[in-house]
């Protein structure tokens, strides 16, 4: 009979939003007019951008003719239309991006995970704690060691590196998920300079990237000096651009990451980037040529404006929330460079027993820190991908929720 990898039995039971989506059913089958607010999973809301629309629908007439019809793309890194645009996106807040360093996907879920298998099993992981869970879970199934850095109430849940720990790899997200805090630039780079100083690299999220506000916070980890030398930056159009449903992200990998062959084995692969792009030659096939071309008309003047007004409406969600919670005088972070809200859970309550007290009291569901790490035991996730009605909505309930128990 064949076994299952024995790493899979170090991975909890449930994932998180399987656990979140099963109580929400259990809970409507009882109360099946219940009005529910969903504010928990971070998908968006507003509709692919018209200019995104009109690029993908013009690209699939193009493989409806035998003239301009695609089938696979030769490279797998992703067409140069694409990798040529989103260069030139990083020029515009001063980062160099090399066009053959940029790796096309089809999300920032599926390469933060994946990224993994180009190091070794033995490789000690630096996680921040709380975490998006497929930092955790992706190294748990290749067999890595994990250690946790501390994100909590006394550093704002903005956790910084030990000198006294060795790390080899080290998952770092910013604007983060859950937290919705940002790295300042003084922040970043000592978590370079630490990847440096253990020949370590950095795994660095910036899905988020589009919704920094502040000056001081780099909207990529190569605005920081050396950081080509150590980091690996993933991105994503899902929340930026609403690509949720489409799928289409893209992953930034330096020919100047160094990396060593184990047991003094001899390789011809000795950097990262020949190594992720050997691995994606063997596990991934592209992505479609309509959803690049819409990706691509993202990064069009008339696209950035109108992500830009999304973006804005998702803003003033997130205003809602931190000024009702502000009102209410519940700790809280993120908000202003980010559309999570990570709050205190109120009277004392651990995360999954409040998400259960904003469910069947309020009928507003959100997301128990507990899911992102131990440090979020007492926390709670919000998001502000809704409407502005929706939002107001869930807030007045909220707030009722709260006076009702005084």
């Amino acid at each position: 009979m064949a076994k299952i990898n024995r790493t899979f039995l170090d991975l909890k039971q449930s994932y998180l939003f399987i656990e979140i989506s099963k109580r929400i059913s259990e809970f409507k089958k009882n109360n099946p007019e219940a009005p529910i607010i969903r504010m928990g999973i971070g998908d968006v809301t507003l509709p692919l951008v018209p200019v995104a629309v009109e690029a993908g629908e013009k690209a699939f007439a193009e493989m409806g003719v035998k003239e301009t019809f695609k089938g696979y793309e030769d490279s797998g890194k992703g067409y140069d239309f694409l990798k040529k645009a989103i260069a030139e996106y990083y020029k515009g807040f001063g980062a160099n991006v090399p066009e053959d360093e940029i790796f096309v996907s089809d999300g920032a879920k599926s390469d933060s995970g994946n990224i993994s298998d180009i190091f070794n099993p033995d490789c000690v992981v630096t996680i921040t704690d709380p975490a998006y869970p497929v930092y955790v879970d992706s190294s748990i199934m290749s067999g890595k060691k994990i250690q946790y850095a501390d994100s909590n109430e006394s550093n704002r849940f903005a956790a910084m590196p030990d000198m006294s720990q060795k790390s080899d790899l080290i998952y770092l997200c910013s604007p983060n998920n859950p937290t919705g805090t940002a790295y300042t630039f003084e922040q970043l780079k000592a978590w370079v300079d630490y990847a440096i100083a253990n020949n370590a690299v950095i795994i660095y999220d910036a899905a988020y990237e589009a919704f920094i506000t502040e000056a001081d916070k780099p909207r990529s980890i190569y605005l920081i000096e050396n950081a080509r030398k150590c980091a690996i930056e993933i991105c994503s159009f899902s929340k930026t651009a609403g690509f949720t449903g489409t799928r289409c992200g893209y992953t930034v990998v330096p020919k100047e990451i160094a990396l060593e062959s184990p047991d003094g084995l001899s390789s011809t692969i000795t950097d990262a980037n020949a190594a992720w792009s050997r691995r994606q030659g063997s596990k991934f096939n592209g992505v479609s040529y309509p959803v690049q071309r819409a990706a691509e008309a993202v990064f069009s003047p008339k696209g950035q404006e109108q992500i830009r007004s999304n973006i804005a409406i998702y803003r003033v969600n997130a205003e809602i929330i931190t000024k009702t919670l502000s009102e209410l005088k519940i700790d809280f972070t993120g908000g202003v460079n980010s559309p999570y809200i990570w709050f205190k859970c109120p009277w004392g309550t651990d995360s999954w027993d409040f998400f259960d007290i904003l469910l069947k009291e309020a009928n507003v569901v959100g997301t128990p820190g507990e899911g992102f790490g131990q440090n979020g035991k007492d926390r709670f996730r919000l998001t502000s991908f809704n409407t502005k009605e929706n939002t107001e909505e869930a807030m007045r309930r909220l707030q009722k929720l709260m006076t009702d128990r005084k």
